[in-house]
């Protein structure tokens, strides 16, 4: 196709998105770019199947981070897509947009244009919700919004025991305003994962003018007299460039951005220059401001009620679970990791919830790892708005080397002490009427823990990522609010490492806005740059 109109480099959420959409005009050429494969491994498919891609090479980066001192030196590992489709391709397929408060706080930081009125115009133009058009969704767009095709007792009775507790019943967490208890709505078609691969991928894979290359691993953007002019990357073991004549845009997540970016000679210039890389822009907050929200499992053993530690614990339950999904598309098969959400507050000074809670029909150690051999459910809960903040910066200019990832959970005093208060309202709720029947006996962390020193230990040793890293390229510092690279022409960034402040919530329906809203952006720039004649 010689040169190109655009270069993306991710297949990932907001790469797929950006292919789309850029893609359009057919007189465009579009070069996607994806260090992983193919997404046709059936457990990509199946929802369950996060638990086999999630550490698989075949579609996970398997990365991990340093240990980290808020976590007793634990080394947690780091989840990330690599594969078309991306982390959409394995997460948790919840729809989740978080807060009208957070967008308007990028807005009030200087961010002109992402506000909450701003952002859900594209939010609603992506979705195809399953009650169709209204006030807050949309209807005939690519991300397929559905219920949760499952049912499990345990789980509406912490719904009511949340209310018991002064937390009102929610139907949707996407109105602006996500207080409450209710089920996450996923991303899925019938049972299947619906990814965004599926949604904005597959679709337009046979325009003439989009090129798609699977395991390219992209080394650097190529830059000449301050402006980007292609990409240098690796395919097949063979030294490749992509040239453009308009933009590259790097959407290759909130650790991959940055690690380009960096290996670009964009960031701080003289740690790169210890690295043996010239710098091109001197950016020091490239790979800084890394935001994440760290959940606390919770676990209660129960008795009298069904949990899906009882139903999976012996080959006759599996079977049935398997026939269930087969013959109907429902069932533990078709669920997301997490069922049931709810969204509080640690404590009445904060305006909105800062608290959110993953509840399962379950437990475990630790994730992907085997079942407890008793009944139980797991109530996850995370501080939405975290204080503490990391890095994710290369230590090699080596592209096959990870880079160095450390989030630096719990290091901020108020971050240790939501961790304390979350665990004390998990008590509480489980402490309702709506939950007696069943018995609860605390699991994790356990009863021991009671004072404020001893329920922040307690975070530190059960805590662990809920794979929502952002931040690492934030506008305002590395990019501006049109999403270009400060500091070098024709080179954006459209994906979640742009986002200032990490949202309330789930983080995968925000990057697909991000990028909905980045590629409007591109075409717009496009159009006011041609000739006229």
């Amino acid at each position: 196709m010689g040169e190109f109109d655009y270069i993306i480099v991710g297949g990932g959420s907001a790469g797929c998105v950006l292919a789309n959409r850029l893609s359009a005009d057919p007189k465009t050429r579009v070069l996607l770019l994806e260090a992983g494969g193919r997404d046709d491994y059936i457990w990509i498919r199946v929802p369950v199947g996060y638990l086999y891609c999630i550490g698989n090479p075949r579609t996970d980066w398997c990365m991990s981070t340093e240990a980290e001192q808020g976590l007793s030196g634990r080394s947690l590992k780091y989840p990330r897509g690599r594969v078309l489709g991306g982390s959409s391709s394995i997460n948790g397929m919840i729809y989740m947009r978080g807060q009208a408060a957070d967008y308007d706080g990028w807005r009030q930081s200087g961010n002109a244009g992402w506000g909450w009125d701003d952002v859900l115009p594209y939010f609603k133009r992506a979705e195809d919700h399953y009650e169709g058009p209204g006030e807050f969704h949309g209807g005939g767009g690519e991300i397929r919004v559905e219920k949760q095709r499952l049912r499990w007792e345990i789980l509406e009775s912490f719904r009511d025991a949340c209310e018991q507790q002064g937390i009102p019943h929610s139907r949707d967490f996407n109105t602006g305003d996500n207080e409450g208890a209710g089920f996450f709505q996923v991303t899925q078609r019938s049972g299947w994962r619906w990814s965004a691969s599926d949604a904005f991928l597959k679709p337009v894979r046979s325009r003439a003018n989009l090129k798609v290359e699977t395991g390219a691993l992209v080394d650097r953007v190529i830059i000449e007299q301050g402006r980007a002019v292609g990409v240098a990357y690796t395919l097949g073991g063979e030294k490749r460039e992509a040239r453009t004549g308009g933009e590259v845009i790097l959407a290759a997540g909130a650790i991959g951005s940055p690690a380009i970016l960096e290996r670009s000679g964009i960031g701080d210039a003289a740690r790169l220059a210890d690295l043996g890389i010239a710098p091109a822009a001197d950016s020091p907050e490239v790979g800084a401001n890394l935001q994440d929200h760290l959940q606390l499992r919770c676990a209660w053993r129960v008795s009298g009620v069904a949990t899906l530690n009882a139903r999976a614990a012996n080959i006759f339950g599996k079977a049935l679970i398997g026939m269930e999904y087969a013959l109907r598309r429902t069932g533990p098969m078709a669920m997301a990791p997490s069922q049931l959400g709810v969204f509080t507050r640690s404590n009445p000074r904060y305006t909105t919830a800062n608290l959110e809670y993953h509840v399962q029909p379950l437990s475990l150690a630790a994730f992907g790892g085997a079942l407890d051999p008793f009944p139980a459910f797991t109530a996850s809960v995370c501080n939405l708005r975290p204080e503490s903040r990391g890095t994710s910066r290369i230590t090699s200019a080596d592209a096959a080397i990870a880079p160095s990832i450390r989030p630096n959970y719990l290091s901020a005093a108020e971050d240790r002490r939501v961790a304390a208060d979350a665990i004390r309202i998990t008590r509480a709720i489980v402490a309702q009427p709506a939950l007696a029947r069943y018995h609860p006996e605390e699991v994790r962390p356990g009863i021991a823990f009671q004072t404020e020193e001893e329920l922040q230990n307690a975070a530190g040793e059960i805590g662990t990522t809920i794979f929502h890293p952002v931040g690492t390229a934030a506008m305002g510092t590395v990019v501006d609010q049109e999403l270009r690279v400060i500091g070098v022409r024709g080179l954006r960034v459209i994906d979640a490492s742009v986002m200032p402040a990490i949202t309330s919530g789930n983080t995968n329906a925000p990057t697909m806005m991000i990028a909905e809203k980045g590629a409007e952006m591109v075409l717009k720039a496009r159009r006011h740059s041609a000739p006229s004649f």
